[in-house]
Formats: C-alpha cells, structure tokens, sequence
C-alpha cells in the first residue's frame, strides 16, 4: 500500500486534544523518511506531502497510533451492477484491496460492496472510479460521505454530551459548599466548608474522576508515551492530585486537613463543558462550506431517447445531456446546448445580478436556474465541477499555517513542561515559605488548571478557516493561508490592462488599407491567422470578419510570437500579424500616414502583412470595465500603489490609464520582461500581481502575492495565490479588506491567548485563583478565541454606491 510520490494526502486525525498535540504529531511524522507534514489542530487534519523514498501509507498510520492517536477509517456502502459470478466480487475486492488504505468484501448474491477506507489515503471518488474501470457500476447507497462524516461528529457531540450532563448531576451537590468558598481561596481553613459528608463527597467523585474522566487520562497516557504533554497532561495531574490526596485525607482520618473532592469534580465538569462549547463553534467555522455544499441537487434529469430520466448526481457522467427546468438548481457544470434564461450565481460570485444564458454559455453546479428551460452537455462532474475545486482549495487554505502561528507552534511545543515545572516550583515554595500542605497543593493545583494551550493552537486556524469561507461565498478563492497572510502586507499592486481593467472584449474600430488592398482581403487573412487563438484581440478580429459575412480560411504553420504577433500560411501566402514594430522587425515598413491616425485616436494598432508587403492596420479598442475607477479609486484610499503593466501601445495605455485614474504605467511591455518588472517594484516593498492567470503567469509567479481575476468554469485555480470569480477589480480590494479582517482577529486572538496565560499563571502560583475558577476560566479560554474568530462572519464584500 504505497504512497504516491508528490501527492498530497490530508487525514482527519481524532484523540488531538490542544496544539501540543498537534506539534507531537508534526515531529513524528516528520521523521518517516520522504514524509513532510503539517498537523493543523483546529480542522483535526496532517497533511502529508509524499517524497519518491516516502514511508509507505501503512507505517505512516502506523506512526500515528503509537503517537496515541487514530485515523478512524470509514465505511462505504456501495450497489454493484454488473457482477456474473462470484469470480466477478473476487475481481472488485482485488482491485479494490490495490488503492491505498482500502480494502473491500463484495456480497455477490446481495450485489453490494462495503469498503472501509482510510480518509486522506483515498476517497470515494477514486473507489468507485477503480471499479468502473474494472467494468462493474458502482452506486453509493448511504449518501455522501460528507455527510457521514457530519452524523458521526453529531453523535460523538451528543454522547459527550451525555456525559457531561451525568458529570454535572454528580457534581451538582458540591455546588452549596463551594459557595462559601468561592472569591476566598482554598487555602484558608476558616472558609473551606464542607457541608456533605466526605464518605458522600469521595462516592460523588470517584465516577467523575475515573469514568467521566476517563478520556484525559487516556489522552494523557498517549501523549507521554509518545514523547510530548499535552492539555489532558495537565488536567489529569491537577485533578489527580486533589482526589488522591482528598483520598487519604479521609482513609487516613485526618480531619485536620481539608478535601478537595469538589476542586477535582468540578474541574472536570468545566472543562468537559469548555469542550463541548469548543466543538460547537468549530463546527460552525466551516458553516459557509456547508452552505454551498448544500445547493447541489442530489439528482439530475437526464435526456435519454427523447425521455427524461431522474440520476443520482454522482451516476452523470461528462458527455450526458441534462435538462434544467425554471428554479432547478444545476447538478453539475455543462454547457448550454439550446435554450435561453438566466441563472443566479451568487453563491459563485457573490453578486445577485442574474447572468444570462443562452446556447454556447457555461452553467456550473449549485447555481440555481431562472424561468427558461436548458439543455446543457455536462462538462464538469464529480471532483471536477468549480463548486468541487473551490471546496477543495478552501480546505487546502484552511489546513495551511501562516507564518504568524510559527511562534504560536514553538511556544506550545513547550508549554505543558513548562507549566508542570512551574506547578512543581508553585507547590514547592508555597509548603517551604508557609510550611502547610493544604495551600500549597491548592495553588500547585491551579496552576496546572489555568494553563491551556488550546487557544494557542485555535487562534491562527479558527480565524483562517471563517475569514477563507466568507471569502468563498463571496467569490474569493484562497489557495493557501501563507497567501491570506500576505496580502494585507503588499504596497504595489500591478495590474494587467486587458480583461483586467478592461473588459477584455475589444472591437474592430478602425481598418485603413495599403494601396491596392481590399478591406475583405485584409479581414480574411487577419481572421484566418487569428481563428485559432484565445486572445481577446484575435477574437476581435475573427468576429469584425464574421460580421461582415467574411468566412476565415484554414491557416498552415501558425506560430505565435509571445507578446509580439503571429505568423502562418494562408492560401499558400506567408501572412504576419502583429504590433507595427513586430512588423517592422521582419522587414515590412509600415508607413505613419496609415498608423498615426489610430495612434491618435488611441486605438491599438495591429498591422497585418502577406509575402514581405503591408496589407494594411486595423485599429482595435477594449472600453474600461465599467467598475475600473471606482476599484482603482477604492485601493489608492487603502494605501496601495497601483501600476498598470500592458504590451499594447504607449498610446492605447494612457488613454486607459487616465480613465482608470492610474498615474503610473509602462506600456508595451513583453510577458517576460512583466515578470522583471514585478521584480524591481519588489525592491520598494510586497507586490501584488493581477492577471488572468494564464498568459500573465511569470508576473504572477514573480509577485509577493497573485491575484487570477475573471475565472471561468477551470477557475485558473492552479494559476494564483488567490482566485477571483468576479472579473472585477473590486474583488482584489475585497480580498485585501477579508486578508486585513482575518488577520486582525489572528492578532486578537493571540493576544487574548498569550495575556491570559500570562496573566492566569502567576495569579494561579500567587494563590490568588482556585482550582475551580481556575478550571472555568480554562474551559472559556478556547470557546472565547474561537467565538472570536466566528465573528469574520459578519464580513462582507464591499458593495457599490
């Protein structure tokens, strides 16, 4: 069962119970060979990046339970269709028992299959796609495993929960003596009441000890013998301590000294229910996820011989023709075949304009259609859909960790020794200076209570995890939590001219002819030499021809000379198309009376020649998106400077440029020398890069930070830090504004953090908390940063006048 090399694999890992744990888990799976992880405490997950010579996936799971943690694997329920004979379920447990961290047992009479399969290592997906390729159909029969997932955190949630409520009920009775005590401190005698028998107090206590509390004990045992302490260390000695020593107190018989059966019970209590609070609003960290999730129907209407038929979303196939009727939400992408009406993208983009669709559109999961009737060709489906690559992208920022937690990490490696350390120095001092037992146990005890390393480690991931789901549902796509980091910090923000600023839909405005050259013949072998090219000029061209009733004709040998032109053979003729210095360049004049009256107009020219003479210049033009000033306006207010880099004419830039309000621009520059450019403005500090994310990719790759704007059904994903659906440069001032709000609460979060250990541990040595507001302020400690976190939520993108 091996791994792949260069993959990816994130596994849910259960038993973390604070960042300690999570920085343990680093270090052991760090030192299998050919492994590099990250263990990221708030979504519970190690990401595993596999080298050629990596640990194979068995001693990495293996690594992982001598750590005293689980990969829990899972249970897939499928239907088979297919199967022959019994050699037929043989075939699929053997092709089964190939995919990592799989293995199947077929029911041929039933025809089903039940597969458990380690999460991270494979997925659904992947197992049912083994099988088809083997020849059989497999149907998931429980649903999606998300949701499996979600029920199963419901019920371990409801059976804490259970215990808890037994916990309190045990503990309830402590409650009116602790009154007393309560603002005085255990240590002084005259206050420490005890208002129910010890024999009662010792049976009230016991279970919440050794049953209820069960589990810090366990996660305690784990965590030492792997090397490291983690909270459950702190929580099982501090209440150990005050039960045993109660314990003796009264099989001793010393009625001199007090008990402390109530301090353990009830702190116990608190932290369970600090935990039950904490799972609770991590749940709901990942609530915009789930929203979007939710929108994709679970079925679909497919067109088969003229009748429709009703399909389970994960049985359509590319290729398949679905039908959308008014108010159906989309099953998968596609590509509208025939029919008009609209579609409400806002889960995509944020906007609640309808975009209208027509024959030749694209159509994307989870939309939800207008009043019109659509016939749409499935284009997208499964892992392949933009709904499916924006969850796994969130997911993939939400594992990451910016540099600001590094230190959170260093400090929680070390917290839970240093904490026992001081525990031991607080319990020390206090019997040598005071020279009694009873106060110095007390305060040792609520040393090891008030300290928590869990909101460290939730402070950085909760807020990442909340501020990357706002930015989903508002059409911002983070590909990394390095990246969210960075943005608030970047000073220069470049910005490409065409699709960017522009609308990136030029037209042919102006056409002026060399002597004896017709304005057809110069169309033609313009269209027919950019038919085959995506850029926005080229479809210009291809589409002014068309209009006139022009057909372009097949070209031979095109090649494409970046940033610069375009060569190939036509009917026989060599044509060259391009900029007038590309032009120029192979020889061909290109004479002022023809170029300088579209320079002046500030057109883009494009001369076009054939067989070593000029056939003429075409004047184009891409009017400045409509949202272009007010965005530029928006980020000069935010401090940013903004650099506008274009190939196109000096010409043509100003004339954008002013519109746009942008002071500073260089104008015909190469894709490789933007690149450069990004370079030397790095000089003056972070630099963010706009572009579409493809043609601008070495610019992008070059900047602090990139930003891919206008992203259509592949979403450029793989081209930039940060995936704008929206093709509007306020997207980028948005995504600035969430990196600026996310990063505040990462900072607030660490503040609350640090201060309350740092302020709860002396207070704790100095005698001045007891154990049970120890506990209780351990409990809140986590609940109150991540409630923190959770109020990103309130986050919007910003909207127009």
């Amino acid at each position: 069962m091996a791994t792949e090399p260069g993959r990816r694999y994130d596994l849910p890992v259960s038993g973390m119970s604070c960042a300690a744990c999570a920085v343990r888990l680093e270090k052991v799976l760090n030192r299998l060979p050919g492994v590099a992880a990250q263990v990221n405490f708030a979504t519970g997950k190690a990401r595993l990046t596999a080298a050629p010579d990596a640990a194979d996936a068995d001693a990495v799971l293996a690594a992982i339970r001598k750590a005293g943690f689980d990969v829990a694997p899972q249970v897939l329920e499928l239907g088979i269709a297919g199967m022959s004979c019994a050699a037929c379920a043989a075939r699929i447990e053997k092709v089964v028992g190939r995919l990592p961290g799989a293995e199947g047992s077929v029911n041929f009479a039933a025809e089903t299959a039940r597969v458990r399969y380690t999460p991270g290592l494979t997925d659904p997906a992947t197992i049912v796609a083994a099988i088809a390729k083997a020849g059989f159909t497999a149907t998931p029969i429980a649903g999606r495993d998300r949701e499996a997932e979600r029920a199963r955190k419901d019920a371990e949630f409801r059976a804490e929960l259970r215990l808890f409520w037994i916990s309190a009920a045990l503990s309830l009775p402590f409650l009116a003596q602790m009154v007393g005590m309560l603002g005085a401190g255990f240590e002084a005698a005259d206050h420490h009441v005890e208002w129910l028998p010890r024999w009662l107090q010792c049976l009230l206590a016991t279970p919440v000890q050794f049953w209820i509390g069960r589990r810090f004990y366990k996660g305690a045992w784990s965590s030492l013998l792997g090397g490291g302490a983690n909270m459950d260390v702190l929580v099982a000695l501090g209440t150990s301590v005050a039960y045993f020593f109660s314990l003796f107190v009264v099989l001793a018989g010393r009625h001199d000294l007090h008990v402390y059966f109530e301090a353990s019970a009830s702190i116990i209590t608190l932290v369970l229910l600090g935990k039950l609070l904490e799972a609770r609003a991590r749940a709901r960290t990942s609530a915009a996820i789930e929203a979007l999730l939710r929108l994709q129907p679970p079925t679909a209407w497919i067109e088969r011989d003229g009748q429709l038929v009703e399909l389970p979303v994960a049985q359509v196939v590319a290729g398949m023709t679905f039908v959308l009727r008014p108010g159906d939400a989309v099953p998968v992408d596609g590509e509208v075949l025939s029919g008009t009406s609209s579609a409400d993208e806002a889960m995509l983009t944020g906007e609640s304009v309808a975009v209208a669709k027509a024959p030749g559109d694209k159509v994307f999961a989870a939309t939800v259609n207008g009043d019109g009737v659509l016939r749409c060709r499935a284009s997208g489906v499964g892992a392949d859909t933009l709904l499916a690559g924006i969850v796994r992208l969130v997911e993939q920022a939400q594992g990451g960790k910016p540099d600001v937690q590094r230190l959170a990490d260093r400090i929680a490696a070390i917290f839970v020794p240093t904490v026992v350390a001081i525990a031991v120095a607080t319990f020390g001092l206090w019997w040598w200076l005071g020279g009694e037992l009873a106060p110095a146990l007390v305060n040792g005890v609520a040393v090891l209570v008030i300290a928590c390393p869990c909101a460290l480690g939730l402070a950085t991931p909760t807020a990442v995890m909340v501020g990357t789901g706002q930015g989903a549902r508002a059409g911002i796509l983070v590909k990394n939590a390095e990246a969210l980091e960075l943005a608030e910090k970047i000073k220069v923000l470049v910005v490409d001219k065409t699709g960017t600023l522009t609308e990136g839909r030029p037209s042919l405005i102006d056409l002026r002819c060399a002597e004896g050259v017709t304005r057809a013949e110069l169309l033609v072998l313009a269209a027919s030499l950019e038919q085959s090219s995506h850029h926005p000029l080229a479809r210009a061209v291809v589409e002014a021809a068309r209009a006139e009733g022009l057909a372009p004709q097949a070209a031979e040998a095109v090649q494409a000379v970046g940033g610069k032109g375009v060569t190939g053979r036509v009917e026989g003729r060599a044509v060259q198309l391009g900029s007038p210095d590309f032009i120029e360049g192979l020889g061909v004049a290109v004479p002022p009376a023809l170029l300088e009256p579209l320079v002046s107009a500030a057109l883009t020219p494009v001369a076009v020649a054939a067989d070593g003479r000029l056939l003429g210049v075409m004047g184009l033009a891409d009017p400045l998106r409509a949202s272009s000033k007010a965005a530029v306006a928006r980020l000069q207010a935010m401090g940013l400077r903004v650099v506008m880099l274009t190939g196109d004419h000096p010409a043509a830039a100003a004339r954008i440029a002013a519109e746009a309000g942008i002071a500073e621009f260089r104008a015909q520059v190469l894709p490789g020398d933007k690149a450069a450019a990004v370079e030397a403005l790095r000089a003056e500090g972070r630099v963010g890069m706009v572009g579409d994310g493809i043609n601008d990719a070495p610019a992008l790759a070059a900047a602090d930070v990139s930003f891919a704007i206008g992203a259509g059904s592949d979403v450029a994903i793989e081209a930039a830090d940060l995936t704008l659906v929206r093709s509007d440069l306020n997207s980028v001032a948005d995504a600035i504004a969430l990196s600026r709000a996310t990063l505040g609460k990462i900072r607030q979060n660490l503040f609350f953090a640090f201060i309350y250990n740092i302020i709860g541990i002396p207070a704790a040595a100095l005698g001045l908390l007891n154990p049970v507001i120890a506990g209780a302020a351990m409990a809140m400690s986590s609940v109150s940063v991540v409630s923190n976190s959770l109020l990103l939520r309130r986050w919007r993108p910003h909207k127009p006048d």
